[in-house]
């Protein structure tokens, strides 16, 4: 088994990113690639840059992606990347009539996402993004994120304990099927 590269610099990531999983490559059915240590820190640093406008190396300041790029990358329909544009989520650059995404865009979407894979309203998606401040340590923006995360959180073990005693009731109603048959 490969041993990670440690000798990649120190991932640059804010809590926030780091408890969304900046850390992880996105994985989807429509983008099946492993990336190894190295190239995680890379990309990684590469978000935390641009988020904070502070693109670390040349090539990731010039970085750009056009809308199928994004919409392959991480899975989601042509009009999923429009929708989050018409909400504001997304401000891509238009040349003629090419959307284009910067590397904060491609961020954004991640979290976006990961954020909807959560249960989080789009709403609360755009509050928590819109508090980002890496001068301010993002104190505001982490501060609203555990407050909306452990709300979702109790939604969630409400539902899955609501699950758990559909498939219980299921299970007993299937069993007396059973031995009535």
């Amino acid at each position: 088994m490969e041993q990670p590269d440690t000798t990649a610099p120190p991932t640059r990531i804010t809590p926030f990113e780091a408890a969304f999983g900046f850390e992880r490559p996105v994985m989807n059915a429509h983008n099946e690639k492993k990336m190894d240590h190295a190239n995680m820190n890379t990309r990684n640093d590469a978000i935390a840059d641009d988020l904070a406008g502070n693109p670390g190396r040349e090539h990731d300041a010039e970085r750009q992606y056009r809308i199928g790029d994004l919409a392959t990358e991480f899975g989601v329909t042509l009009r999923a990347l429009r929708f989050y544009e018409d909400k504001g989520l997304l401000t891509p650059v238009r040349q003629g009539a090419t959307r284009i995404y910067s590397h904060r865009d491609r961020a954004r979407l991640k979290l976006i996402l990961m954020g909807k894979r959560i249960g989080f309203p789009l709403n609360d998606i755009r509050e928590m993004l819109n508090l980002y401040q890496p001068a301010s340590g993002n104190k505001a923006q982490i501060s609203l994120a555990l407050k909306k995360g452990e709300k979702q959180l109790r939604v969630l073990m409400r539902q899955k304990r609501t699950i758990e005693e559909a498939i219980d009731e299921l299970n007993r109603a299937m069993d007396s099927l059973r031995s009535a048959a």
